[in-house]
């Protein structure tokens, strides 16, 4: 574009991420764990259908009643780092939160992979995952960000601890690294509407 015809922008941090090191309470941590435990579970799976990009059981958590202070907190979580960083247009969260498992005894993991692509995969816009289990309850499964450098690392790691939200643009891409012992749980969610343009 002709810079005579080009008009002043906003600028963002695009490749930054937000975290809230303590977003849920142990009370809290405790309910969500008792009230999972009536929702059944699924073999998890991917837009491509390849098994070995990911390994992982998963529990889908609808938006019902029972589940709206969940999706209400996690909602004004994102937009707090939303307004702090990307400020995306934010229209909607449509898709339901996700209860994920990694099994140590599977080796369960989730190779490079990006939160948006075709369909209503493109009106994906920030991604929120829940650290459920403490550090200590497993070995692996780090949740990395590629921001752009050397595919080899070092790469920034989301924090372990149990109860931290941590939130990030939903095209940036990222992996769990395997699980070697233990089991490791988390929720995500997506949050957008209309495609980036």
């Amino acid at each position: 574009m002709l810079s005579h015809l080009s008009f002043r922008q906003q600028f963002n941090d695009a490749q930054n991420t937000y975290y809230f090191e303590e977003g849920f309470s142990k009370e809290e941590l405790s309910k969500i764990e008792k009230d999972v435990g009536n929702v059944p579970f699924q073999k998890a799976d991917t837009m491509g259908g390849n098994d070995e990009v990911r390994s992982s059981r998963v529990k889908w958590i609808f938006q019902t009643a029972e589940w709206k202070w969940l999706y209400d907190k996690l909602g004004l979580m994102a937009v707090e780092a939303n307004n702090a960083l990307w400020n995306f247009n934010l229209y909607s969260m449509p898709e339901a939160i996700q209860y994920t498992e990694y099994l140590g005894t599977n080796k369960g993991h989730y190779d490079w992979h990006a939160d948006v692509g075709p369909d209503y995969l493109s009106l994906r816009k920030i991604s929120i995952t829940v650290q459920l289990s403490e550090a200590d309850e497993y070995e692996g499964g780090d949740l990395e960000i590629f921001t752009g450098g050397s595919m080899n690392g070092p790469f920034p790691i989301a924090p372990r601890k149990a109860g931290c939200v941590f939130i990030f643009p939903s095209y940036l891409m990222h992996r769990v690294t395997p699980v070697t012992k233990g089991i490791r749980k988390s929720f995500v969610l997506w949050l957008g509407g209309e495609h980036y343009k």
